[in-house]
């Protein structure tokens, strides 16, 4: 097993504990499980893109999950009563579990299933609090120039 030594990161890096706890116990989730297969895909600034591939199964299969800072996708396949003999099984239709750890403020956009393809679109939104903002220095009261500019006038 791959594994990644952080300490000498620890010692220097003050307040990336729970980063550094999210990446090894994410390598020690995903170690072995590799269905459903995936792609996640960075399509803008703030936007991304996960693609599963979920061949045969039903948008009704399959149970999307998002809590804070977590996305957990969920398949259950039903057995569909086939009376005929399976002679070779190529198609996975065994359930599955993929969990995908969310940064803060990334909320699921939307979701489509469309040729075997489970597509979820992820969008980070930070709120306006939380955005740096440009301090003067001074006894100048502050005020925030609107137009598109992060630019702090000095009233």
């Amino acid at each position: 097993m791959n594994r990644i030594d952080f300490t000498p990161y620890r010692r220097t890096m003050v307040g990336f504990d729970r980063l550094f706890d999210m990446i090894e116990n994410q390598a020690r989730a995903n170690a072995g499980d590799k269905y459903p297969p995936f792609n996640i895909e960075r399509r803008g600034a703030d936007a991304y893109r996960i693609t599963l591939a979920v061949a045969g199964f039903k948008p009704a299969d399959i149970d999307i999950t998002a809590q804070a800072n977590l996305l957990v996708v969920r398949g259950n396949k039903p057995d569909d009563g086939n009376e005929g003999e399976m002679l070779h099984v190529g198609i996975a239709q065994r359930g599955f579990e993929r969990r995908f750890e969310l940064a803060d403020y990334v909320r699921v956009d939307q979701a489509d299933l469309a040729d075997g393809l489970l597509v979820i679109d992820l969008v980070r939104e930070v709120p306006e609090a939380m955005k740096p903002k440009k301090i003067a220095i001074g006894g100048n009261t502050l005020t925030v120039v609107e137009g598109g500019s992060d630019e702090i006038a000095a009233a």
